[in-house]
């Protein structure tokens, strides 16, 4: 049996007390959010952070004072920032500051759900992280999981995914997160038969089984094409 994982701080941040207490009732229905605080301005979020450590920000963009994007900025070191807010305008910088999602409002639970299907699977992945050690060497990676090394030939690895300082191993058996960004791993020798698609995906060339327009297929799954990389991949057919 799994140990029980312990809940992610969140702190809601929204100066409308409707809109506050919105999406403190959203947040409240997922059992992996811990409620830090809610707070009505910037300022006051400010002093009440400096004395606890967070994981996860609902943000309103248009605060007085000092808005979200200028609080953001200021707390970079919070893994994670949802920003909520009805002005789609905000949206472009908001994902300039390291955004993991933007939610307009008023809120609708089907999308709030979904942004927590996505949050709840990326703080496992950055928990599991930290677990991890990659070591290389020639064709074959070493990933130390707690006490226990595991031993991963490159050849057995379909794709690599990137999450921003980490990046997902997908193997043909399971996957594994490690604490080093996709453009330094692909600089090893060890991932040199790697082809590098999009931003966030590079593929083990072998595993290529279709490639469209718009994707490249690596066994059953599907991964999309980056606008800067299709001249890469075009050479490939």
């Amino acid at each position: 049996m799994e140990p029980l994982k312990s809940p992610y701080n969140c702190v809601i941040v929204d100066d409308d007390e409707v809109d506050r207490l919105t999406t403190l009732s959203f947040a409240v229905k997922y059992p992996f959010l811990q409620i830090a605080g809610v707070y009505a301005s910037s300022e006051e979020a400010l002093a009440a952070l400096s004395q606890k450590t967070v994981q996860i920000l609902l943000l309103d963009i248009d605060l007085p004072g000092l808005d979200g994007l200028e609080f953001r900025r200021l707390m970079m070191q919070v893994p994670v920032c949802i920003f909520i807010t009805a002005y789609s305008e905000h949206a472009v910088r908001s994902f300039e500051l390291a955004a993991f999602d933007f939610l307009e409002k008023p809120l609708n639970s089907n999308r709030f759900a979904s942004s927590m299907r996505r949050l709840e699977e990326y703080m496992d992945l950055l928990q599991k992280a930290s677990l991890f050690e990659i070591s290389l060497g020639g064709d074959v990676v070493y990933i130390k999981e707690g006490h226990d090394q595991v031993r991963i030939k490159s050849h057995e690895i379909l794709f690599l995914e990137a999450l921003r300082d980490y990046t997902k191993i997908v193997t043909v058996h399971r996957d594994y997160c490690v604490v080093s960004s996709l453009g330094n791993l692909l600089k090893e020798k060890t991932f040199e038969t790697f082809l590098r698609i999009h931003r966030s995906y590079a593929v083990q060339r072998n595993f290529i089984r279709k490639i469209t327009p718009r994707a490249v297929f690596v066994n059953d799954i599907e991964l999309p094409i980056g606008r800067s990389y299709k001249d890469v991949v075009r050479n490939l057919k």
